[in-house]
Order: structure tokens, then C-alpha cells, then sequence
């Protein structure tokens, strides 16, 4: 039986393709990046979440803790994040919910089970699922087998990526997919490496070869990062390899970043003190708009 690791299933989703879907959050991704809003997606392990503002300074998961993974502090618990392998023991023992796992084991027919709950919906609204992460072609096996039941039942089916992977691994998945949601972080190869720990090149070459040898349908998806790809000259150069690599009929989704995923940070016990985003606002966002549509593009605010 195919297994994966899991970090949410987010039903009546409304942003991750068309109609009413499923989205599916997988563990795991080749990036980094500095301003990723899922941290808890980047490792392929289930992670511990710590909620210290709830941790009453038992000490249980202390004793609970096979791997001696916790120490107390100021009357709180703590966590050696290089020790800790994701067992939640400490969870299972916690009154407080303290601490919480992100991520678990799932068989690959146990999440289409879950999935196939709302297939009216789905069939309704001419939705689907989708599935996201983290990276699901980081677990590609278990990402093609879900998309294989998914499309066996007739039912439409995406996927949101980065494009990391060998051409091998994507083809796997590829086979299985209605729609790709294609993220576009930064055009520079430089700032591309910088910013999420990895050049852009086979993240471009991949697209290029999806374009040349599959029909599916792409969504550009441009995340925008005042201070990181919000530039002028960045958005442009996208727009201008969309239009080109991609064709003027690519529609175009521009998200907003938001400041929900910062907390997860501290959750993680994760400095990210370093990092200081402030969220692009309307009149920034109609702007880049504008900006895009100029090139011939149709461009969507939001999924």
C-alpha cells in the first residue's frame, strides 16, 4: 500500500483551480523559500508544532519524549529540532495541546477515500482536487497514484508546483493531471538561488518541455513579495517569458503575500527575525495588474 506524509486536506477549496475542489497539502519541497508561508510544508517528516503560550510547564512531554528531544526553560518546554524525529509522543501526552503534529502518514487509497466524500460537489461546480504542499512532486509515487484513482473516477484533477524536479519524476504525475498551476517566484537565476535556495533553470526548462510535449492547461501563478520579485523589472521580465515560452492565452494568477504563515515560525522554533515582509496592498497589486495585462495577459488577483 503507497504511503505519504500529509499536512492538511482543505475541503470546499475555492482558490486552487476551478469550482469547489479538495486540495491535498503534501510534505516536502526542493525550495526554501525566504518567505514561504507553509515552513511546516518543507520537510518531508511530520514536524511538532509548539504552542508555548499554552504550555502550562508540566514537564510530561519531557519523560514522554523517547529521543530526549525536549528541555524545559522559564517554566516552558522546549524542543532540539536537529533531535527530534516527529513521533508525537510529546502531542499524544500533552492536556494543553501544547503541541500539535503537522503531517502524518497516509495511504494513497485512504486520501482518495477522503477526497471522494464531496464528489457531488466536485460534479456540482465542475470542480475537482488538487494537490499542493510543499511540493507533490517531491513524492511523486504517491502523488501519481492519488491522481490515477482521482481520474479513474472521472473526477478533474490539478496540481500546484514549483516545477523542481527531474523530467522523469514530473512525467509520472503528468499523465494523471487535468490542469498545472505553475509558480513563477523570480525571473534572475541569481535572485532565484538567493531567495529559495535554488536557480530557476530547471524550473524554466520544465515548463518550456510541458508546452512542447503535453496539452494541458497551465495557470501562471506569481506570488508577490514586496522587496524580493514586486519590482518593476522582475514583473515585466515574467510577464515577457509568459507571452513567449507560454502564449498570450496563459492566464495569469497573482497572490498576494500575507502575513498568516509567520507565526508558524515561532511554532516551529524557527528564527526568522531576520526576515521582514510587509504584504503588498490593493492599489500595489492593481498596479502589477495593469502591468502584466499590458503584455496581452489576462490576469487574475487571488487563485
Amino acid at each position: 500500500m503507497l504511503q505519504g506524509t500529509v499536512f492538511d486536506i482543505q475541503t470546499y477549496s475555492l482558490h486552487d483551480g476551478p469550482g469547489i475542489r479538495t486540495t491535498v497539502f503534501l510534505k516536502g519541497c526542493p525550495l526554501a523559500c525566504v518567505w514561504c508561508q507553509n515552513p511546516e510544508s518543507q520537510h518531508h517528516q511530520p514536524e511538532v508544532l509548539l504552542y508555548l503560550e499554552r504550555c502550562t510547564g508540566c514537564g510530561q512531554c519531557v519523560s514522554a519524549c523517547p529521543r530526549q528531544a525536549i528541555w524545559m526553560a522559564d517554566g516552558k518546554s522546549h524542543t532540539k529540532r536537529n533531535v527530534c524525529e516527529g513521533c508525537g509522543k510529546c502531542t499524544e501526552i500533552c492536556l494543553n495541546a501544547a503541541r500539535i503534529l503537522s503531517g502524518r502518514v497516509w495511504s494513497a487509497e485512504d486520501v482518495f477515500t477522503e477526497i471522494k466524500k464531496d464528489e457531488a460537489f466536485y460534479r456540482r461546480s465542475g470542480g475537482g482536487i488538487t494537490l499542493s504542499g510543499g511540493e507533490p512532486l517531491a513524492q511523486a509515487e504517491f502523488s501519481a497514484a492519488i491522481l490515477s484513482m482521482c481520474k479513474q473516477a472521472g473526477l478533474h484533477t490539478a496540481i500546484e508546483t514549483t516545477g523542481m524536479a527531474r523530467w522523469e519524476t514530473l512525467e509520472k504525475v503528468l499523465k494523471y493531471v487535468d490542469l498545472i498551476l505553475y509558480d513563477l517566484k523570480h525571473m534572475d537565476p541569481k535572485s532565484h538561488q538567493k531567495y529559495t535556495g535554488a536557480s530557476n533553470d530547471l524550473i524554466l526548462k520544465n515548463l518550456r518541455r510541458i508546452r512542447r510535449n503535453y496539452t494541458i492547461p497551465i495557470v501562471a501563478r506569481i506570488p508577490i513579495i514586496p522587496g524580493y520579485n514586486a519590482d518593476l523589472k522582475n514583473i515585466e521580465d515574467t510577464a515577457r517569458f509568459i507571452v513567449d515560452e507560454m502564449g498570450s492565452d496563459t492566464k495569469v494568477n497573482i497572490l498576494a503575500y500575507h502575513r498568516l504563515g509567520e507565526t508558524k515560525y515561532d511554532r516551529l522554533e524557527r528564527d526568522q527575525s531576520g526576515v521582514s515582509i510587509t504584504p503588498p496592498n490593493a492599489g500595489q497589486m492593481a498596479d502589477i495588474q495593469k502591468t502584466i495585462e499590458a503584455f496581452g495577459l489576462t490576469v487574475f488577483i487571488g487563485g
